[in-house]
């Protein structure tokens, strides 16, 4: 008796404790509403970050990574770790960048409109420019 005694006091003063720290409050639950904008807009920069990451799993992609030294797995790893931020601007850089197409084809537009606007003037009689326009006089 005077065994069990000496154990439950031995015990009792661990449990009072542990019941005094388990019962002490944490803190209250907080909620809040989400905004339809929100859902979408996070939905949106996931499905931006697939997008980027199915565009660096191509072959075509991939073996010109390699040709500049650059390891494709790394490239995922790097695009899984960039910010949402970085991701929304990535894909409005895809979306904006012209597909197959270089600077020759701009160049090539501005010169055919400066040809009109100098073929015009020349033909006004504003400029004397190219000599196989007739002018009235």
């Amino acid at each position: 008796m005077f065994l069990m005694r000496n154990f439950c006091r031995f015990l009792a003063l661990p449990m009072a404790a542990l019941m005094f720290a388990v019962s002490m409050p944490l803190g209250a639950a907080q909620a809040a509403l989400v905004s339809t904008e929100q859902v979408v807009e996070q939905s949106g920069i996931e499905a931006d970050r697939m997008r980027i990451a199915a565009l660096i799993s191509r072959d075509d992609v991939q073996r010109e990574l390699k040709a500049r030294g650059v390891d494709p797995d790394e490239a995922l790893a790097r695009v899984a770790a960039l910010s949402d931020a970085e991701v929304r601007k990535i894909a409005d850089r895809i979306d904006t960048m012209p597909a197959g197409q270089d600077a020759l084809g701009t160049v090539l537009a501005a010169a055919v409109i400066v040809f009109i606007v100098l073929l015009i003037t020349d033909l006004l009689g504003v400029t004397d420019i190219f000599p196989f326009i007739k002018k009235s006089r």
